[in-house]
C-alpha cells in the first residue's frame, strides 16, 4: 500500500501526503548526533521506517524505507524499483551482517 502511494487496490486508505511525511526523513540535525548505531550515516527517520539518503554500496537505494529488527528481521521497500522483500532469522543483532548481503543479492538480482 505504501509504494502505492497510499492506495490498496481501487480504494485509498492513507492520502499521498500521509505516505509521503511517513517516508520522508523527520530528524533535525541535532537529532542526528548520536543516532548511527540505529540509523548509521547513510538513513533518517520518517514516522516509523529508516529511510535511505545516500548510496554506499549497491543495495543503499536512496529513498528505500522499511527497517532492520534487532532480532533477525529486515524489510523494505523500495519505490523506485517498486520492490519489497524482507528477511526473517533467528539471528539476533546481525553479527554476521547477514541482512548486507540479502540486500546486495536483492538488489543485485534486478534487470536493467
Amino acid at each position: 500500500m505504501m509504494l502505492n502511494r497510499g492506495q490498496y487496490g481501487n480504494e485509498r486508505i492513507l492520502s499521498r501526503a500521509s505516505v509521503a511525511l511517513m517516508t520522508t526523513g523527520q530528524m533535525t540535525p541535532e537529532q542526528r548526533v548520536g543516532s548511527e548505531f540505529f540509523l548509521e550515516t547513510n538513513r533518517d527517520w520518517g514516522f516509523g521506517v529508516s529511510i535511505l539518503t545516500q548510496r554506499d554500496d549497491v543495495a543503499s537505494a536512496p529513498g528505500r524505507f522499511g527497517w532492520d529488527g534487532g532480532f533477525g528481521t529486515s524489510w523494505y521497500a523500495d519505490p523506485r524499483e517498486d520492490l519489497t522483500a524482507i528477511l526473517m532469522t533467528q539471528v539476533l543483532g546481525f553479527p554476521s551482517r547477514i541482512d548486507r548481503d540479502f540486500w546486495t543479492l536483492v538488489y543485485g538480482a534486478l534487470a536493467d
